[in-house]
């Protein structure tokens, strides 16, 4: 992958981001490349070489290795610390660096820090559930030891005092959050569907086939709404699905207009590498432009 340094970063930075100590070791795939979109997974391994990306939309992840750094120096006695395990399913290997480790009498806490942004921690993500439940199966097919709570440790990179009086703001700019524990068999069956869907696609990457699309989820999809409003008015009397739904109670309204709040791709247009490599987002990109941007 090239870095680029579009906004003249300090090179000190720029060579830490080219220097990274990240590994999966001999595994064939990381818990969190597991839990990626199978298209991106092999989009990236084909593309590698070709992919660009600049510096600064880098900064993020360089300072949450920073924290895990400084936070290594507080571990306990009974803290494990960075542990990387594997485990095969299905032919596949499998590796996950956990952050921390508490193993107590009784069983082993899993904590995993993230710097995020306040929105994420009032709107849990799905992915942390399914990454902690990867890890909680790794720890207890290899070390054969029960885990008896997940926890996300969040490091809010945007908080603020001032908005802690909105309800579910976080209070504190580092907050604890429990995560649901699977029993054992949702976790492995969870894992086998990954890694099914990951060996197909593989398959279709090494054999020049169609690689599975992404899904609106994947995509970080908002789909195009159509708004009944009044003129100069910041909020909608209503959003409707369709045109035809927002055409229906225009015409029993006076004074009031459609606009037209046009979807997206979020992650494709400004959080994919590859996206420029997808056939599947060029055709989009095509189809939006041929209809006018709608």
């Amino acid at each position: 992958m090239k870095i680029t340094n579009v906004h003249n970063l300090p090179q000190t930075i720029v060579n830490v981001l080219k220097r990274p100590t990240y590994t999966k070791g001999k595994a064939n795939i990381s818990a969190t490349e597991l839990l990626s979109p199978p298209r991106i997974v092999q989009l990236k391994r084909k593309h590698w070489d070709d992919i660009e990306e600049d510096a600064s939309s880098m900064v993020w992840s360089l300072f949450g290795s920073a924290i895990h750094g400084v936070l290594e120096h507080g571990k306990d006695i009974n803290h494990l610390v960075e542990e990387r395990l594997h485990a095969e399913v299905d032919g596949w290997k499998i590796s996950g660096a956990i952050d921390l480790q508490e193993v107590e009498e009784d069983g082993i806490v899993i904590s995993d820090y993230k710097t995020t942004g306040a929105w994420s921690v009032m709107n849990e993500k799905e992915d942390w559930h399914n990454q902690l439940n990867i890890y909680a199966w790794l720890v207890e097919t290899v070390k054969g030891k029960p885990v008896k709570k997940l926890q996300i440790v969040a490091i809010i990179r945007d908080w603020a005092k001032r908005d802690t009086v909105k309800e579910g703001y976080p209070q504190a700019p580092i907050v604890v959050l429990d995560i649901p524990l699977w029993d054992y068999a949702k976790r492995e069956e969870f894992i086998k569907d990954r890694i099914a869907e990951h060996s197909s696609a593989y398959f279709e990457s090494e054999t020049e086939g169609a690689l599975p699309y992404c899904n609106p989820d994947d995509m970080w999809e908002k789909p195009t709404r159509y708004a009944v409003m009044k003129p100069g008015n910041v909020r909608a009397k209503s959003v409707h699905e369709t045109q035809e739904d927002a055409q229906h109670q225009l015409n029993q309204l006076k004074g009031y207009v459609m606009e037209v709040r046009i979807g997206e791709r979020s992650r494709c247009e400004s959080y994919c590498s590859v996206s420029k490599f997808c056939n599947q987002y060029q055709e989009y990109l095509e189809s939006k432009n041929e209809s006018g941007g709608a």
